[in-house]
C-alpha cells in the first residue's frame, strides 16, 4: 500500500482583502490570494493558483517564504460576475503533486447606482436625491413637523440587490437602515426620520439630505446629490451647535 504519510494536508486559499467572502469591482483590479504555510513547506516549492480550474498564477518559493503566508495575484481578466472557485497545487521534489482544499468567491463588479462618472467625485449623479414631501421641502421642518418626524424616500437605483445597506445623512447625523431583503429589490425604500435625529442634527437654513449605498462585498455608490431642507430656525429647542460635516463615503463604511 502506497504511504500517504507525505502529503501535506493544504488548507483552502483565501481572499487577501478584509472582505473575505466577496470581491468587488475596487478588489478585482488588484486581486491577491493568500495561501497559508503548510506542512513540510521548504525552498523551491512551486505553487500553482487555479481559477475555475484554470491556472492562472504560480510562484517558487525562497528560503524567505518558508512559514509564511504567500500571495498570488489573478489577473482581472479572470474576474467576471457571478461565484468562482480556487484551489492551488503544491509540487515538491520526490513528492506527488498535493491538491488543496477548494473555496468559492463571490463576484460583484456592478456597483450600486451604476459607476460614479467622475473618478475622485464624492457624489454619483446616478443615484436620485431623496424623494421629501413637498411641502416640507418648500416650507422646511417647523416644531410640530420635529415632533412628528419627517418621511421620505429613496427611488430604486441602479444594480439595486439583496444585502445592500444603506445610510442615510441627515446633517451631519448618520442613520443606517436595515439591509434590503429579496423583497426590497426595485422597490421605493420608505425612510423615517425620528425627532430624536432631527433634535441631534440641530436647526439649519441649508441642512444637507442625501445617502450611500454599501453592497455586500463592499462596492460604495458614494453619495447622491444632496437635498436641501430649512430645520425649525424658529424653534427654541433646536439649539445643537452645528458639527463638522461628514466627508462622503468614510473608510468606516466599507
Amino acid at each position: 500500500m502506497k504511504s500517504t504519510a507525505n502529503k501535506p494536508e493544504l488548507l483552502a486559499p483565501t481572499l487577501a482583502q478584509s472582505n473575505k467572502t466577496g470581491i468587488s469591482i475596487t478588489c478585482a483590479a488588484h486581486l491577491l490570494i493568500d495561501v497559508a504555510p503548510y506542512p513540510a513547506m521548504d525552498e523551491g516549492d512551486l505553487i500553482e493558483l487555479f481559477w475555475d480550474n484554470c491556472y492562472v498564477a504560480s510562484r517558487v518559493l525562497a528560503a524567505s517564504d518558508v512559514g509564511q503566508p504567500v500571495q498570488l495575484r489573478v489577473p482581472e481578466s479572470f474576474v467576471a460576475n457571478g461565484t468562482s472557485r480556487l484551489h492551488y497545487r503544491v509540487m515538491q521534489v520526490g513528492r506527488d503533486p498535493a491538491i488543496s482544499a477548494g473555496c468559492n468567491v463571490q463576484i460583484k463588479l456592478d456597483c450600486p447606482g451604476g459607476q460614479p462618472s467622475t473618478l475622485g467625485d464624492d457624489e454619483n449623479q446616478h443615484l436620485a436625491p431623496v424623494n421629501i414631501p413637498e411641502a416640507i421641502r418648500r416650507k422646511g421642518v417647523n416644531p410640530s413637523q420635529v415632533k412628528r418626524g419627517v418621511p421620505l424616500t429613496i427611488e430604486p437605483y441602479l444594480n439595486m440587490a439583496v444585502d445592500d445597506e444603506i445610510t442615510l445623512r441627515w446633517g451631519d447625523v448618520r442613520m443606517d437602515l436595515p439591509r434590503l431583503t429579496s423583497g426590497d429589490v426595485g422597490q421605493p425604500v420608505q425612510v423615517w426620520i425620528p425627532p430624536a435625529i432631527i433634535l441631534e442634527a440641530g436647526e439649519d437654513l441649508r441642512l444637507e439630505v442625501t445617502y450611500c449605498i454599501l453592497d455586500r462585498v463592499g462596492n460604495n455608490s458614494r453619495w447622491a446629490p444632496a437635498r436641501m431642507l430649512k430645520i425649525g430656525c424658529a424653534n427654541p429647542y433646536l439649539n445643537t451647535p452645528p458639527k463638522k460635516m461628514l466627508k462622503a463615503a468614510e473608510s468606516s463604511h466599507q
